[in-house]
C-alpha cells in the first residue's frame, strides 16, 4: 500500500488554505453562473450547490449570487432541476429528487455567513418550489422516490443517501422559513420531515430496493448527515465505516472493493465524526486528506493507493467545497461551521 507524499500537516490548518479553495471555485465558474463539476464543463445541480458553499465560506458573495441566479433561472416549473447541464442547456433530463431541495442548505449557509437577508428573500420562492417538488412525491411509509425519469415517470427506488440529503434540506428550509417569517408556507414540510426521519431511523426494507448500495461508503454516513439519528445509531454507522472503508493515514474509500480513497467521501465522513463528537479523529483525518492535493493546495478527486497515483487527474469544484465544509466543521472558522452539526430549524 502506498501513501501520498505528506507535504501538508497541522500547520496548514489555517483559514487561508481553505479560502484559497473557494477562490479556485470562483475561477472555474462560468460566466452563466454555472459551476462546472466535470472536465467537459458540465455540472449537476447538487454539485453546483455544494460549490456555492465553498464560495460563501471564502466571502465570494457576488460569485455565490451568480450561482444562485443560475438556479433561479433554470428551475423547472415543477420545482425540479434536470440531472445535468452545460451552462443553461440540460443534457440529462431525469429529475433527481434530492438535487433541488439542497438549495435550502446553501441558502442558509450564505445567510449565516453574509447576513444578507434581502438575498435570502429573493431565493425563497425557489427554495419553496424545490422542497415542495420532493415532498409532494413522498409515499405513505415516508420514503421519497429518487428521481422522475425523462418521460416524466416516477423511478420507484428510494436511496438512503438522497433521502438523507432531502431531510437535511427540509430542516434548513424550515430554518429559512422562520428567518423570513414564512411559516404558513411550510406546515406540510414538518409532517414530511417527521415521516422521512422515521424511515431513515428504521430503514429496513424501505431503501435501495432495486440495487444493493452497501458497497458505497456514503450509504453508511449519509444517514448521520441527515441529522435525525441518536448517538447509538450514529456509532453503528461510524464503526462500519472504520471496519469496511477506512484506510489508515489516507482516508475513506468510495467503494468497498476499490483501492481508492476520495477527498469528498472522507470530507463528508469527517463531518459525520464531528456530529458524533469525535474531534480528534476528525482533525487527524482532515490533515491526512490535505495530502491528496497538488502543490497549489487544490485537492484531487482521490488517491489510488495500489497504483500510487492521484486518480483521476481531476480537481472537481465540489471536492474542494466538501473539503471546505469539513474544515469549517472541525475548526470553526465561520459562523456557518455548525450547519451540519446542529439542527438548524431549532436555532431560529
Amino acid at each position: 500500500m502506498h501513501h501520498p507524499k505528506r507535504i501538508y500537516s497541522s500547520k496548514d490548518l489555517e483559514i487561508t488554505f481553505f479560502r484559497n479553495l473557494g477562490k479556485y471555485i470562483k475561477n472555474i465558474q462560468h460566466e452563466s453562473g454555472a459551476i462546472p463539476s466535470n472536465e467537459d464543463g458540465s455540472h449537476d445541480p447538487w454539485d453546483h450547490i455544494e460549490s456555492i458553499m465553498g464560495l460563501n465560506f471564502s466571502n465570494e458573495y457576488e460569485a455565490s449570487k451568480r450561482a444562485f441566479n443560475w438556479l433561479i433561472r433554470n428551475q423547472n416549473i415543477d420545482g425540479s432541476w434536470y440531472a445535468k447541464y452545460k451552462n443553461d442547456t440540460p443534457i440529462e433530463k431525469n429529475k433527481p429528487t434530492h438535487f433541488g431541495p439542497y438549495i435550502s442548505v446553501a441558502a442558509l449557509h450564505f445567510y449565516k455567513i453574509s447576513k444578507d437577508k434581502d438575498f435570502l428573500e429573493k431565493v425563497w420562492p425557489t427554495i419553496e418550489l424545490a422542497i415542495n417538488f420532493s415532498v409532494n412525491l413522498q409515499t405513505k411509509n415516508g420514503t421519497i422516490p429518487w428521481s422522475i425519469d425523462k418521460h416524466e415517470e416516477i423511478e420507484h427506488d428510494f436511496l438512503i443517501t438522497g433521502s438523507s440529503s432531502i431531510l437535511k434540506s427540509i430542516e434548513c428550509g424550515l430554518a429559512v422559513s422562520k428567518i423570513l417569517d414564512k411559516l404558513e408556507n411550510t406546515e406540510s414540510w414538518i409532517k414530511s420531515y417527521d415521516l422521512l426521519s422515521e424511515a431513515i431511523k428504521n430503514p429496513t426494507g424501505k431503501f435501495d430496493i432495486l440495487k444493493d448500495r452497501k458497497r458505497f461508503s456514503m450509504d453508511s454516513y449519509y444517514p448521520i448527515l441527515s441529522g435525525c439519528l441518536n448517538q447509538n445509531q450514529i456509532k453503528l454507522y461510524i464503526d462500519k465505516i472504520f471496519a469496511d472503508f477506512y484506510v489508515n493515514e489516507i482516508g475513506v474509500k468510495c467503494v468497498i472493493e476499490e483501492p481508492w480513497v476520495t477527498v469528498a467521501e472522507t470530507s463528508e465522513f469527517i463531518v459525520s465524526l464531528m456530529i458524533s463528537g469525535d474531534f480528534n479523529k476528525s482533525k487527524q483525518l482532515l490533515i491526512d486528506i490535505l495530502n491528496i492535493s497538488d502543490e497549489n493546495k487544490i485537492p484531487y478527486m482521490g488517491w489510488q493507493y495500489k497504483e500510487n497515483i492521484f486518480w483521476p487527474n481531476e480537481k472537481p469544484s465540489w471536492t474542494a467545497a466538501a473539503l471546505i465544509i469539513a474544515a469549517d466543521s472541525v475548526l470553526n472558522f465561520s459562523s456557518a461551521s455548525d450547519l451540519f452539526l446542529k439542527n438548524q430549524s431549532s436555532l431560529y
